[in-house]
């Protein structure tokens, strides 16, 4: 390979790396400004009405509850995106997270919202991975939650 060669090779990757790079900050400069908004949505009642979507009544507190378990999984999705943990990690987080009563209803009251996304996108995908374990930790024979549902190959 000619030195020439050799530098474009190098130009190019530095290039993509760069392009990776800038991806990655914009997904975390997103993911501080969201977690910005919902922790003045759990500070103020009056905000956190403004995200009051769910298909029944809530309280402040469970609503305050549901804000943060969102920001709890939206954390463990951005760590996913930036390469910071692989599918598989991930889907041991969300197995956690799963055995919180709370965090599964915060799950349930928001379904609808996993409704409207497009469902070739990746965040519609995780969504029905998370469903899948949902229903395979309440479908388990099991008090070995560790070991219920299948984590992904890739």
């Amino acid at each position: 390979m000619s030195s020439a060669a050799a530098g474009l090779a190098l130009s190019a990757g530095a290039l993509l790396l760069t392009a990776q790079q800038r991806r990655y900050d914009a997904l975390t400069r997103q993911h501080r400004l969201h977690f910005d908004l919902l922790c003045k949505a759990m500070d103020d009642p009056a905000l956190a009405a403004v995200l009051d979507t769910y298909d029944s009544e809530i309280p402040p507190a469970t609503q305050r509850q549901y804000l943060f378990a969102n920001a709890l999984y939206v954390n463990a999705i951005h760590a996913h995106r930036i390469g910071a943990m692989s599918r598989e990690e991930l889907y041991g987080h969300l197995r956690v997270m799963c055995q919180n009563a709370v965090f599964r209803d915060y799950w349930e009251a928001t379904r609808h919202h996993r409704a409207s996304l497009p469902s070739s996108s990746d965040e519609a995908a995780l969504g029905r991975m998370m469903d899948s374990l949902v229903r395979d930790l309440q479908d388990a024979d099991t008090e070995e939650w560790w070991v219920v549902g299948q984590p992904p190959e890739h």
